[in-house]
């Protein structure tokens, strides 16, 4: 059998990424899969009735693979989305498909998906320049957590601890670029420096950690160099993960939860989320499971 990684390699991303992407490669040898990693841009699309001559790869027609893997997550470009969908109407099971890793590629989006639905987020809100502050210390508080509409791995995530640190950063975006889009999100106390990471295959949750920040950070990421430990995985943390992701669609996803009290609100979710950090602490091989879920959700393997 034949799958495909739809993988889009570039110069600031750390190590780990394409170390992840090869133990996908590596496993699919155990499973008897012949797994190949290909860039978006190696991918020409062609919108015909000829469905054969619909899809090239490196210019020449290509036998199209049994199923896809894109791990791409929040930079999963406009292209990328378009190989994604064009895959998804030639009849190839894509985990996950093009809707949900659009859902929450935009972080906004997702936290409307989860508002609608009724689940704990913190409060969020949409940056519109010139930023009206006193509506901010009056609706969010501070500190206040900063964040890029699309972003992984910590990046563009900021902790304003103050009106006045708030005003001059939001003063150096407007400057910098005035129509880039922000969110305002709620600072959830309880969670500085540590939050959960649950990993859902298939709307099951299969692996539960606790990563906590160095030092005075308050970004816990592992890439990051936050360490990390197995968590117990309670009934709550495992239906607001697995909910999470029906809601949003994905098959595949980590969830990132914030601690607040004895509950936990639901901070991001991820459709290519990285499994390093997992596989240190908790007895799991992710590669394996994903393939596992594979053979039972579309049968294509005997």
């Amino acid at each position: 059998m034949i799958g495909w990684i739809i993988y889009n390699e570039n110069e600031t991303e750390i190590v780990s990424e394409r170390n992840e992407v090869n133990r996908f490669v590596e496993e699919a040898k155990h499973e008897g899969i012949e797994l190949r990693v290909l860039k978006p841009e190696q991918i020409d699309l062609f919108v015909t009735s000829e469905n054969r001559k619909s899809i090239l790869v490196d210019g020449e027609i290509t036998q199209l693979p049994d199923f896809v893997l894109p791990r791409m997550g929040a930079g999963t470009t406009y292209f990328a989305l378009a190989v994604i969908r064009q895959l998804e109407r030639r009849g190839v099971p894509c985990i996950n498909s093009s809707q949900p890793i659009e859902n929450v590629k935009d972080k906004l989006y997702t936290q409307q998906i989860l508002a609608q639905n009724n689940f704990p987020i913190p409060k969020t809100m949409l940056v519109k320049f010139p930023v009206n502050i006193d509506l901010i210390e009056k609706n969010i508080g501070f500190p206040a957590v900063v964040k890029t509409l699309s972003g992984t791995q910590g990046k563009g995530v900021f902790l304003a601890n103050n009106k006045k640190s708030f005003e001059h950063l939001m003063q150096l975006v407007e400057i910098t670029n005035a129509k880039v889009n922000i969110i305002i999100q709620e600072f959830i106390k309880d969670s500085y420096g540590r939050d959960l990471r649950v990993l859902i295959i298939g709307g099951r949750a299969v692996a539960c950690m606790e990563r906590v920040a160095q030092g005075d950070e308050f970004r816990s990421n592992f890439s990051g160099g936050g360490s990390v430990k197995e968590y117990q995985l309670t009934p709550e943390i495992e239906w607001l993960a697995t909910e999470a992701c029906k809601v949003t669609g994905l098959e595949i996803g980590g969830v990132d939860l914030l601690f607040e009290g004895d509950h936990y609100k639901i901070c991001e979710i991820n459709s290519s989320p990285g499994f390093r950090g997992l596989e240190s602490c908790c007895n799991i091989n992710v590669p394996k499971e994903v393939f596992s879920y594979i053979k039972v959700r579309f049968g294509i393997f005997e």
